[in-house]
């Protein structure tokens, strides 16, 4: 997995991404090794997710195992911003 600071996830990235794999927050919470209120209150969140850190990590890392890849502020992109893509071969 690419070196990545859990910190820096929003919770915009984090529906995004359920939406570019067409899962639910269920099935995310059981790939991440994490209950379904943890994934439901991150969702909530404003803007950057703040939690446990070990919680950040098992969600990212689960995202990167289904083929999100996170891309944070100052990263290149074509536009620059925020987001998330799906890596090559995935979907």
């Amino acid at each position: 997995m690419h070196h990545f600071f859990a910190s820096m996830i929003t919770s915009g990235q984090l529906r995004a991404s359920r939406a570019l794999l067409g899962i639910d927050q269920r099935t995310l919470a059981e790939a991440a090794g994490l209950s379904l209120p943890t994934i439901q209150r991150m969702e909530a969140s404003d803007s950057v997710i703040r939690g446990n850190v070990d919680s950040l990590m098992k969600l990212v890392a689960a995202l990167d195992a289904l083929g999100i890849a996170l891309i944070s502020d100052n990263t290149a992109s074509e536009t620059g911003g925020r987001g998330v893509r799906l890596k090559r071969g995935t979907a």
